[in-house]
Formats: structure tokens, sequence, C-alpha cells
């Protein structure tokens, strides 16, 4: 597993993670395993949300975690609608609470809402200053907002911003890609094999994408996801429940992709023109 500074954390962070939004068919004592085995598999980047399952995924998170805390970059998100500067410190405890830890290695407000981003970063920062985040950072922002936000945080932030990014979906290499770059912000993809739409083996996509995994003895999902960690600053947490795409995930962190065949991608999955906002789920 390869890693890399986490925005301007300073923190060596492995680039890929594990997602933790958990649907109503997933169960503790299997997500609790699978967490474990990815944390012994190097994926030590974990992310979860007051949201995920009304606070159960991060109860899930805690237990899985136990004992084993001092390994993991924990990440968690305040829901928009809590995100007042009263809210913000009010949801981070509860966060804190059913995660069985005293700190978040990165605390991100989940997507923009209607509270004013210079309260709720007002309330990351007081949190920070206690010790109770370590960094703060944001989801599904676009580029304008992104800007607002490092204003609103005196050009201190934020350190990363997690969005949606899989290979049929490329939209934010538009505008929000390049402003991570220039402002040393850590760039999170979200969903990295996308909802249900994964290129089937039969189609001309699938077929190239096991035509390059052929070529580097690895699996065609692990050729998406690399493909999407093509920047020195761009990281992956996908959700995983079943052991075997466990190590799949964990197994892309080796694994370096060609210039050659990275242009081939480029040409399969096209860029798109850019559109107002980014995709969100």
């Amino acid at each position: 597993m390869r890693y890399r500074q986490f925005g301007s954390t300073k923190r060596e962070v492995p680039i890929i993670g594990q997602g933790t939004w958990y649907g109503k068919g997933d169960k503790r004592e299997s997500a609790v395993l699978a967490l474990r085995s990815g944390l012994d598999l190097g994926m030590t980047h974990i992310d979860t949300a007051e949201m995920y399952l009304s606070g159960r995924a991060e109860e899930w998170v805690g237990e899985a975690i136990t004992r084993r805390r001092e390994e993991v970059f924990l990440v968690s998100k305040v829901l928009p609608q809590n995100a007042s500067r009263k809210g913000t410190l009010t949801a981070c405890e509860g966060s804190l609470r059913r995660l069985n830890t005293d700190r978040l290695d990165c605390y991100l407000l989940h997507w923009r809402g209607d509270y004013p981003l210079d309260d709720t970063i007002e309330a990351f920062q007081q949190l920070q200053s206690k010790g109770k985040i370590l960094s703060w950072g944001v989801s599904n922002f676009d580029a304008p907002d992104l800007e607002e936000a490092r204003r609103a945080g005196n050009y201190a932030g934020p350190v990363c911003n997690q969005v949606l990014y899989h290979v049929e979906e490329r939209a934010v290499e538009h505008a929000v890609v390049p402003w991570c770059e220039k402002n040393g912000a850590a760039f999170v993809a979200y969903s990295p094999f996308g909802h249900g739409d994964f290129p089937a083996p039969h189609t001309p996509a699938g077929r190239l994408l096991k035509q390059i995994a052929d070529e580097n003895n690895a699996t065609p999902r692990q050729v998406a996801l690399q493909y999407l960690l093509r920047w020195p600053f761009s990281f992956a947490i996908p959700k995983a429940s079943d052991m075997d795409h466990i190590a799949e995930n964990a197994g892309a962190g080796d694994l370096e992709l060609t210039a050659t065949q990275i242009e081939q991608l480029n040409k399969m999955f096209p860029l798109g023109r850019a559109r107002q906002g980014i995709p969100m789920l």
C-alpha cells in the first residue's frame, strides 16, 4: 500500500481507504469484521458520517477500531442541517461518543447547506483548538464553494474535498481537481466504482479494463481504482463488505499504470463538458 500526505495535515495516509456508507442489508458483525480485515491490509483511512445508518455506522467503526485507534486516520462528517456554529459542536460530540474516541483526524461538512460557511468553519476551528478534531475539510463542494471555504478559514483550509468520482463520472476534473492541486488539498473519491454502472465485461470499456488488467496482473476493478489515483494528491474510499473485494481494493494500492494505459482510459471514458455544480449521491 502506498501512502501520501493528506493535504496540509503532515499525515501520511494510504491512498486507498475504507468507506462506510452501509445499506439496509449490511450487518454489524460482518461490517466490523470487514473493517478490521481492511486495517490488516493497510487501509487505515476510515471514512464515516453521522448520516450513515443514522449514526449506527459510526458505532460499528468504533467497535472495529477498538484497541487500534492509533493506527487509524479517522474521518467523519456533520450533516448540513446540523452545521450551525452550536450544532456543529454538538454533532461532533455525538460522533466522538459513537466512535468511542477523543478525536477525529479530519471532520467534514457533508455538503453545502443553508447555514453560513463562516459559522460552520468557526466551529471547526474551535473544535480543532480543543484537540477534538485535528483538521477539517468538506465534501461535495464545487470550486467556487471551495474558494469560499478557504477564505472563511482565513486561507488555512479545507484540507480535503471528498466527491463522487469514478470512470464514468469525471466532471470534477474540470475545476475541483485543479483547485485541490493549486491549494494543496487532498482530493478524495467516494463511490469509486459507481452505483451499479461499473463497465460490464462484454462492453468495449469492460474489455479495455480487462486488457489493461491482464497487462498488470491485476483485475479490472483495480485498474479503475488506480486510474482515479493518478494525481499525487488523490485518495479513494471504496466501501466493501465482501472479503474478496476488500483484498482486491487493497491490492490496487500497489498498482501503477503506464502513461499509455492512462491515455487509453482517458479516451475510453471521455471527460465531457463542464457543467454547473458537481454530481453527488
